[in-house]
């Protein structure tokens, strides 16, 4: 019995050892592959490299927007690439607004690999670069999707946006852990936190939160706790039927569109009014 328990005990111990070593191989998914905005078929979208202190390169696909329209800097999911995203790009495009959609180290062909330091840090210098581009601080709408919501969070925090969309946000990717491993003591063992929970109240600018009723990745309490712990004003939708990536399907894009136009009605009003729509 004591033998067993040692074996037990042992067996315990080079497995959480072995996840603590390995924990951001487990926590993010790249997917490396580099390809132009033209490869996914992406007309008037144009590649930006953003250069690091660290002399890496984040590549980052830019759409502008039409005149008197915001400019979403989106912070993509942890999965996937720039081009798995290239509908969600063309959807914002086609109404007008433009997106700047940043890609991570290691991700989509930017070097490096990614941490939450090098995450937060690069999605500050993109902010920065958006601006570099012409596009004011107010008109700019901080866009962060699952992994990404705990990078805009802490953008926001730190920047002054004309807004904040979370799409699936979580509190922290340490209650998501413990969650998933009950039988590791996760919480003191992470490095990469991203406690959006500890930054969504130095945020001070309109807020929406997306979240499907049905997620099971990221539960949707997450996206209601995010919600009651956020300044005024702010928005919340729960969209019926939807899983954790496929809201669109179910019409937030609608509900995200409407929102939008509630934030820029005058200049989205003149825009449409010298293009003759």
């Amino acid at each position: 019995m004591k033998t067993a328990l040692i074996i037990a005990a042992s067996i315990y111990l080079a497995v959480g050892l072995a996840m603590y070593l390995a924990q951001r191989k487990l926590m993010y998914l790249p997917e490396p592959q580099y390809l132009l905005p033209s490869d996914a078929g992406l007309e008037g979208v144009e590649e930006r490299v953003i250069e690091t202190e660290d002399a890496e390169r984040v590549i980052a696909w830019y759409a502008k927007a039409r005149p008197g329209q915001p400019t979403l800097l989106y912070f993509h999911g942890n999965a996937g690439s720039l081009e798995s995203r290239s509908d969600r790009i063309r959807k914002y495009k086609s109404s007008g607004r433009g997106i700047y959609m940043m890609s991570y180290r290691g991700y989509s062909g930017s070097t490096g690999s990614p941490s939450e330091h090098a995450n937060v840090a690069d999605g500050k210098r993109a902010f920065d670069a958006l601006v570099d581009e012409g596009v004011a601080p107010r008109d700019i709408i901080i866009y962060g999707e699952s992994l990404g919501s705990g990078v805009a969070v802490q953008v926001a925090a730190a920047k002054v946006p004309g807004g904040l969309i979370l799409d699936a946000p979580y509190t922290s990717i340490v209650d998501i852990a413990a969650a998933q491993y009950p039988w590791l003591p996760v919480r003191p063992m992470l490095r990469d936190r991203y406690e959006s929970e500890a930054y969504i109240g130095k945020v001070h600018c309109p807020l929406l939160i997306v979240h499907g009723e049905r997620d099971d990745v990221i539960p949707v309490e997450m996206g209601r706790r995010m919600y009651d712990l956020a300044n005024a004003p702010k928005d919340i939708v729960v969209v019926r039927g939807a899983g954790h990536a496929d809201h669109y399907v179910y019409g937030s894009y609608n509900s995200i569109s409407a929102w939008i136009g509630s934030l820029w009605p005058a200049r989205l009003d003149r825009q449409d009014a010298r293009s003759g729509q």
